[in-house]
This record gives structure tokens, sequence and C-alpha cells, in this order.
């Protein structure tokens, strides 16, 4: 398990490196490329809603590190609490950077011509996320049963995250903003097949 450990630890400084370097370069350039983007533009859009999105993967990521003792999946939830926390506060600095709301009255992912999707409800506002029941069960359980459960919710949010950010990918216009999010989306591919290593391990494998 020292490879999976090493692994992840690497990963989360080169991604807290990258994100102070993304952050800078948008101070630099004033958070414009080009021109300053819109309240509903998609820029602006995923930035509201990877916001809320990363939130609950730090929340259920402290969760889990207070219901098992396996170091293996203590560090890795410390690691993506870490990198997403510090990704949020970002996209949040951008939104004030650029005087846009950090809400919009439009449905979540409305960006991405998904604002008609049909709600899982329950706390769960956007595909991946967890429901508020998911999230008080995980609180629930302990040992081997928490890490299993934890590591197959963060791998459906992972997926959601990804689409997401593939989303920003393709209709962002500010160019280190796509950048972060081509970033996501390869750190968190990586993260989802170490997931399923994980899992396996333990006798399980995703829910989906």
């Amino acid at each position: 398990m020292r490879k999976h450990i090493g692994w992840i630890a690497g990963t989360a400084a080169a991604a807290l490196v990258a994100a102070g370097a993304i952050t800078y370069a948008v101070a630099e350039d004033g958070g414009s490329s080009p021109g300053t983007p819109a309240a509903e533009s998609a820029d602006a859009g995923f930035a509201r809603d990877m916001a809320v999105h990363h939130q609950q993967a730090v929340e259920m990521s402290y969760i889990v590190r207070d219901r098992t003792k396996n170091a293996e999946v203590r560090r890795l939830a410390y690691d993506i609490a870490q990198t997403q926390a510090n990704q949020r506060g970002m996209l949040l600095g951008w939104l004030d950077l650029w005087g846009l709301p950090k809400v919009s009255a439009k449905p979540p992912m409305s960006w991405m011509g998904m604002g008609d999707m049909p709600e899982r409800g329950d706390g769960s506002l956007m595909p991946g996320m967890a429901t508020d029941t998911e999230m008080n069960k995980l609180g629930t359980l302990n040992g081997k049963q928490a890490e299993i459960f934890y590591l197959q919710l963060m791998t459906d949010h992972h997926k959601g995250g990804i689409h997401m950010a593939e989303g920003c990918v393709a209709k962002c216009q500010v160019g280190v903003e796509k950048q972060l999010a081509q970033g996501m989306v390869d750190a968190q591919q990586s993260e989802i097949k170490l997931m399923a290593d994980m899992l396996k391990e333990r006798g399980a494998k995703p829910r989906s």
C-alpha cells in the first residue's frame, strides 16, 4: 500500500502548487481571457457549481477520517479534502474578482444545457453528489464499512465532477479556468482507478 500513499501525497502536493500558479495567473490578467465573464456564462456557472460540488467532497472526506483508523483511506481523504478546498477557494475567488454573484436563480448546470435534468433530491443537487441520507449513513459507519461506503460515494462524486469539468473544458473561455478544469479531469480519473483498487482490496466494487 506504500505506493498508493506516496502517489496520493505527490499528486496532492502538485495540485496545490498548480492551484497557486493558476490563481496568480488569473490575478495577473485581471481574471479575463478575453473580457470579464458574464454572470450566466459557462465560466461563472462552472465556478459556482463546482464550488458546491467540491464542498460536499470536503465534508465527506472529513467524516470518514473520523470513522476509520486505516492510514491509506485517511491519507486519501485528507488529500482530497485539502485539494478540493483549495480549488473551491480559487473558484469563489474568481467570482469575487469578476464581480459576479456566487449563486444563480437558474438550476445547477444550466450553463451546460442541463438545467432541466430531473433532480435526485435529498440534498443531491448535481450528478455524483451524495444525498443527505447517504451523508448521514456515512457518519454512522466505522472501520471497513465506512471505508467502502466512502470510496463508493467518492467514486460517484468524482464521476459527476469529471463530467462537469469536461463541460468547462469545452465551454469556458478563461484559459486558466479551462486549465484547472482539465487538471481536475486528469486527477480525478486517476483517483477513480486508485479507489477501484482500494475497493477490490476490501472485497467490494464501485456502485456503478
